[in-house]
């Protein structure tokens, strides 16, 4: 026999990170309303899906978002009154 050959693991390679998930981390009951709506854009969720991915936060809310647009649903979750961070 013989050792048989794999080099797939040395392939990590340092690239800069372009694609991103949102994550909701938490709200401001005050804002709760606003906040589940802002999800149900964002997701394209029912009510009900919407109401429990927030109140269930920290929850990833979109997965696999460019950079730009990721920021851009931060903002809109935080100005709804979110707590929202890119992963």
């Amino acid at each position: 026999g013989g050792a048989g050959g794999g080099g797939a693991a040395e392939e990590e390679v340092k690239e800069e990170k372009v694609i991103f998930d949102v994550k909701l981390t938490g709200f401001d009951a005050k804002s709760k309303i606003k906040v589940i709506k802002e999800v149900r854009t964002i997701t394209g969720l029912g009510l009900k899906e919407a109401k429990e991915m927030v109140e269930g936060a920290p929850k990833t809310i979109k997965k696999d978002v460019k950079k730009e647009e990721a920021e851009e649903l931060v903002e809109k979750l935080k100005a709804a009154g979110g707590e929202a961070e890119l992963e």
